[in-house]
Order: structure tokens, then C-alpha cells, then sequence
């Protein structure tokens, strides 16, 4: 497979589960956490199909196309060790979605990565939530969900780290 082929198979991926994610929360309150900014593609998907959800972005530093970076207050910018336990503090666990785009490009780092802050990002969220990440993350592995049937398998990662109250 091309790398532009594995791209788009990628992207698809993403905007299914993150989709397929919304709908299915439905009926849950609270904001969505986007973790990774990039260029701002998914964030700015987000806006669209989550429009009346506060978006909550972490990012080491912004480099996304200007039309698609969050005003400071829903901006949390730094190391996720830095970042993630600033926004438990200012948040608390009410999340209703959380999607990790962290990959680093190095799979080894970016599996590491996702297993580090897998805690923190689960005391982010309110009973209920879905994680949608581009990583696997072994160590919720009692949490994985089916992906919806459009999706390839291990393309996307989804997980329900907390149970409904």
C-alpha cells in the first residue's frame, strides 16, 4: 500500500470513529478533549459535529493553520505531563470525549506516550466517555470497543475507560 493510500485510509478512519463517537454520545454532557493538534484538521472537523461541545485542545506547541486554533481559554499548551494535570485541576472529570492523535511517527515513542498518559486522560473523563486514539493502549485493553464496520482493524483505537454511573 502507498503511503497515500495508508493516509487516507488513516484520516478516514479517524473521521468515522470520531462520527460514529459523537452520535453515540448523544445523551452525555460535557466538553471533548482533543489531544494533538497538528494543522488542525480534526479540530476543525470536531467544531463541526460537536458544535454545541466546548473543545478543549492540548498541544506542545501550535503550528496549525490559523483558522484552526482554539482561543486561549480552551488552549492548554505544554508537555502533556505538564498540560494534563493543569486541566484536571481546572476541569475536573467531566469529558464526554477524548481523542488522542499523538502519534510521533515512531511507533515505539508513540505507544509509550499514549500507555504514560492513558491515566491522567481517563481522569479527565465523566462516566461514560469514549476515548477515540490513533494508538492501541494495553494497558485499557479490558476497555476496547468494536470499531464501526467501516474502519480496518488497529487503524483506530476506541475505549470506554470509565463505566456509566
Amino acid at each position: 500500500m502507498s503511503r497515500l493510500d495508508s493516509a487516507i485510509r488513516r484520516l478516514m478512519a479517524q473521521k468515522v470513529a470520531l462520527e460514529w463517537a459523537v452520535e453515540a454520545l448523544a445523551d452525555l454532557k460535557g466538553p471533548v478533549l482533543e489531544l494533538g493538534l497538528g494543522n488542525g484538521r480534526t479540530y476543525d472537523h470536531l467544531r463541526e459535529i460537536a458544535a454545541d461541545r466546548s473543545i478543549y485542545v492540548f498541544e506542545r506547541e501550535v503550528a496549525a493553520h490559523p483558522d484552526c486554533v482554539p482561543t486561549d481559554e480552551y488552549l492548554f499548551l505544554g508537555d502533556f505531563a505538564e498540560s494534563l494535570p493543569r486541566a484536571i485541576e481546572q476541569l475536573g472529570s467531566v469529558a464526554a470525549l477524548a481523542h488522542l492523535d499523538i502519534g510521533t511517527g515512531v511507533k515505539s515513542d508513540s505507544t509509550r506516550l499514549a500507555e504514560l498518559i492513558a491515566p491522567r486522560v481517563r481522569d479527565l473523563l465523566a462516566p461514560g466517555a469514549l476515548v477515540v486514539s490513533d494508538q492501541e493502549i494495553a494497558t485499557w485493553s479490558d476497555f476496547r470497543l468494536d470499531t464501526p464496520h467501516d474502519i480496518p482493524e488497529g487503524r483506530i483505537h476506541l475505549y470506554r475507560p470509565v463505566n456509566p454511573l
